[in-house]
């Protein structure tokens, strides 16, 4: 039955409203990070710059090594995805499939440590890792955000294995197939969606951490793009232009792979949340 016409009216104007809320910062970090100093500062602000420049962006790039915080994170964020999905998929398929015992207690325990705060472990971990001279190296970053973001990883696997009909690993068994070659051969490329979903939103958390970073990584040549952004501001300054500008290259990742991506990413969040 067809929604009578002010309730279509009414959807939409909140639909476009929530849309200006959530799009207008963005649109303004972009203008700014294009604006020179003084329009800036300039009251009342312009919503649309008179003047354009580039100058923001050759600042973040020369004078704050701004290209170096962006391999660190690349470096850091798919080699954690990496390893995230390489043991994610690991134990989603051996805890969907295969005959464990304390399943159950397993997956509550990933749900304890899925909304468990870094900020309690972050003491400990600097300590560990000072002690094995690991600070300001890229296995202090990787390492933890691998352990935090595989509950999540597991679980979304886990629940998407099992939509893979049973038959097939018992089928595989029977034509002398091994677990690990039933995992790799069979279910791993079923399970697509649920991998592109699992990777872009760790790829997400490890490119926007910043306390693990922060602490562990505080030399300039291994800084991150979230903390290397914080640490533009000087004594008695703050560049909004050069720290809108590194944010608005700092996002431009994450757009491409939620474009490219957001089918694989809304079917395997959907159809791997059917079975709990």
């Amino acid at each position: 039955m067809k929604k009578p016409l002010y309730q279509r009216i009414i959807g939409y104007v909140v639909l476009i409203f929530f849309l200006v809320v959530i799009l207008l910062p963005f649109y303004w970090m972009f203008i700014t990070s294009f604006e020179p100093n003084a329009d800036i500062s300039a009251y009342p602000p312009a919503y649309f710059p008179a003047h354009w420049t580039l100058s923001h962006y050759r600042e973040a790039f020369g004078q704050f090594h701004f290209g170096r915080y962006i391999l660190n994170s690349v470096i850091v964020a798919i080699t954690s995805t990496f390893f995230v999905l390489l043991f994610g998929s690991m134990a989603g398929f051996a805890i969907a499939r295969l005959p464990l015992k304390g399943k159950q207690p397993m997956l509550i325990f990933l749900l304890i440590i899925s909304v468990f705060p870094p900020l309690v472990v972050i003491t400990p971990l600097y300590m560990l890792l000072r002690d094995v001279g690991w600070l300001d190296s890229y296995q202090a970053l990787i390492i933890p955000y691998t352990a935090f973001n595989l509950p999540f990883s597991i679980w979304i696997l886990r629940n998407y294995f099992l939509q893979v009909p049973g038959a097939l690993f018992e089928a595989a068994k029977i034509d002398g197939a091994s677990v690990f070659m039933s995992y790799w051969r069979i279910f791993l490329p079923l399970t697509t969606p649920g991998l592109f979903t699992a990777a872009v939103f760790t790829f997400v958390a490890c490119w926007t951490e910043f306390f693990m970073a922060l602490v562990f990584n505080p030399d300039n040549t291994m800084r991150t793009i979230p903390v290397g952004i914080a640490l533009f501001s000087g004594q008695y300054t703050v560049p909004y232009g050069t720290i809108f500008a590194g944010s608005v290259v700092s996002i431009v990742p994450i757009v491409v792979l939620v474009v490219i991506f957001r089918r694989w990413i809304v079917s395997g969040l959907t159809q791997g949340a059917v079975k709990g």
